[in-house]
């Protein structure tokens, strides 16, 4: 714990690695392989976690093509990295509904450097998935979750250990998300609750009219998290 929590988080993520066999037609989104990935997420964390302060924790499922699958940070597309997080990528700036929502939400509770000097967002899978070359979520087959269980059960073990002070974790998708973290941890007890908030992506795509309803019901959770 003398390390910063930057260099914590990096660290995690430099040494992610999925050693379990899984089932045919799976390919691995690792971001974190690549040098351009590991220089913006350097940027990123040291300019927002520089410290030894503890965080509180939202997880989403797991990195997707277009956001965290191409800059390696948590619903955050090279757009928002660049205009909302001023970090200047040489991504493709193609824009990602999640990482709207996201950053709408971020703005709402005071912007990028007081939301994230308050809240460290990760994933209950830190690296993610495709099937025929779409995006593919670790809870999508019972066989691809049983192969990844204990690498999911030790990514979460790492990253609560990364400097989390808070036993109240905030679960963004209330479907299969929600069910799958809440069988880990009946098994496991790693939180004393579990708050469920919507996902971004299904506000985005099928609430789009009561996205300010939405924003606000998270708002409110968030700050008495």
């Amino acid at each position: 714990m003398n390390l910063p929590f930057s260099e914590r988080i990096l660290n995690f993520y430099d040494s992610l690695q999925i050693q379990e066999r899984l089932p045919d037609g799976i390919d691995i989104i690792n971001p974190y392989q690549y040098k351009d990935v590991r220089k913006v997420c350097r940027d990123f964390y040291t300019k927002y976690y520089n410290d030894s302060d503890g965080r509180r924790m939202i997880l989403g499922i797991n990195p997707g093509r277009f956001g965290a699958g191409i800059t390696g940070i948590p619903f955050t597309d090279p757009r928002k990295l660049e205009d909302e997080c001023g970090i200047d990528n040489s991504f493709n700036k193609r824009a990602e509904l999640s990482s709207d929502f996201i950053y709408r939400l971020i703005n709402a509770m005071g912007g990028p450097a007081h939301f994230y000097g308050h809240y460290y967002i990760g994933a209950v899978s830190p690296l993610g998935f495709l099937k025929e070359g779409k995006n593919h979520n670790y809870y999508d087959s019972p066989e691809l979750f049983r192969a990844l269980k204990p690498f999911i059960i030790k990514s979460l073990v790492e990253q609560i250990g990364l400097g989390i002070t808070s036993r109240k974790c905030f679960c963004l998708g209330q479907g299969k998300n929600l069910e799958y973290l809440k069988k880990l941890n009946d098994e496991l007890c790693l939180f004393d609750e579990i708050v469920p908030l919507p996902h971004p992506r299904w506000v985005m795509q099928y609430r789009r009219k009561k996205l300010d309803e939405y924003l606000d019901d998270c708002t409110g959770k968030l700050s008495v998290g």
